[in-house]
């Protein structure tokens, strides 16, 4: 079963709504968000950016979905659903391709990027988790729902589309949380399922490991990812601004989204700087937005969208991130750079969901381009 899956959508400024029963039991064949070659994919669009550099002129990056890249992408997509039941039904919404574009679709440069649809918990679903609302019972077995239709969509696609070839996993939120489920039951016993695994992003997610060690916890065999040619390891942080307070839902695995996994065991939250693997200190480049307004609720939670003539803008060397480790949290600190004379029109990511939060929002999206380019990198090691 999977863990329980708390993700963005505790914000006050989201209403109130009792969850009606969840849907019929998993159906046989996986509905695909993304998979190479299907028409309207969310994972294959249109990746132009405006560049703005620190004087403030833009020029403009031309990247494009890989022909046939080396390896695949299997992705898995946070709380996004504005359904009122307790779990969305399997129904592709406007949510779930906004969602796939601005996390999964820049991957499309260097892997085959495949995305199912899972019942998850919605964001009315999660709210009566955070209020207090919701039965124990009922929220495990809604929980136990979603994670059954991303277990049947590895099993679909190591059985019809995998051909032996070397795949990593992506997912934030809910969906790092799924995938956690999923790579500690199927494939971390696994030496099978392990040699086909390039690494695993699980962002946002609460990744549990032995206190000061980069194993154990929620995998035996898989460890955190120390450099950028290292393959078979893991990938996983929180971004905040300052120290996560005590009753994070991130950073802390006494108090965070899965700490009944953690109770009375010698763990902590895994941290891995996707700007410094080995540790330190790194430039965050770059961080990249789309620039279509985002639907639902979540396109409220974000705000004003940045303008261009392009579907997405970045912002080179704006941010840097930490790996710190404080009063039983560990976490990725963002920071703002210095930079002399900057001219750009100013940036800021804040923590709109609160501090308990902090800047869960933006988790992939602030380091997105040092993301992309560790797999592109991981992709060549693996192939060797």
């Amino acid at each position: 079963m999977a863990p329980i899956a708390v993700s963005c959508g505790g914000s006050s400024s989201l209403k109130s709504v009792a969850p009606t029963a969840a849907p019929s039991p998993a159906p046989s064949n996986t509905v695909w968000l993304c998979k190479p070659g299907a028409a309207d994919n969310p994972c294959e669009s249109d990746l132009t950016t405006s560049v703005i550099a620190a004087d403030g002129s833009s020029t403009i990056e031309n990247a494009a979905v890989a022909k046939d890249p080396p390896i695949d992408c299997f992705y898995v997509y946070p709380t996004v659903s504005g359904q009122t039941t307790l779990n969305a039904n399997l129904n592709i919404d406007p949510e779930e391709k906004a969602i796939a574009v601005s996390q999964a679709s820049r991957f499309s440069q260097v892997c085959r990027v495949y995305a199912p649809m899972y019942r998850q918990l919605t964001f009315s679903t999660v709210k009566a988790i955070t209020s207090g609302q919701l039965a124990a019972s009922d929220l495990a077995q809604a929980d136990a729902i979603g994670y059954a239709d991303v277990l049947s969509a590895w099993q679909d696609y190591l059985a019809h589309y995998n051909d032996g070839r070397g795949v990593v996993l992506i997912g934030h939120s809910q969906g790092a949380m799924m995938l956690t489920s999923l790579a500690s039951s199927e494939i971390d016993p696994s030496p099978a399922e392990r040699k086909l695994l390039v690494s695993a992003l699980l962002i946002g997610g609460n990744i549990l490991v032995k206190t000061g060690q980069d194993i154990g916890g929620d995998f035996q065999n898989i460890p955190a990812c120390r450099s950028n040619d290292q393959t078979g390891c893991v990938v996983a942080y929180s971004s905040f601004d300052q120290t996560p307070p005590a009753g994070s839902f991130f950073g802390r695995a006494d108090a965070g989204v899965r700490a009944a996994n953690a109770a009375g065991k010698d763990v902590e939250v895994l941290c891995v700087n996707p700007a410094s693997l080995s540790g330190g200190q790194g430039p965050l480049n770059t961080m990249y937005v789309p620039t279509t307004p985002f639907p639902g609720a979540l396109g409220t939670l974000i705000g004003p969208i940045r303008t261009a003539s392009t579907p997405w803008i970045s912002y080179p060397g704006l941010y840097t991130g930490t790996c710190k480790s404080e009063g039983g949290a560990n976490w990725l600190q963002i920071d703002t750079t210095n930079i002399p004379d900057e001219t750009r029109p100013i940036v800021t990511v804040s923590q709109v969901l609160g501090p308990t939060w902090g800047l869960h929002l933006v988790d992939i999206n602030i380091a997105l381009g040092n993301l992309v380019d560790l797999v592109r990198q991981q992709a060549a090691a693996f192939s060797q």
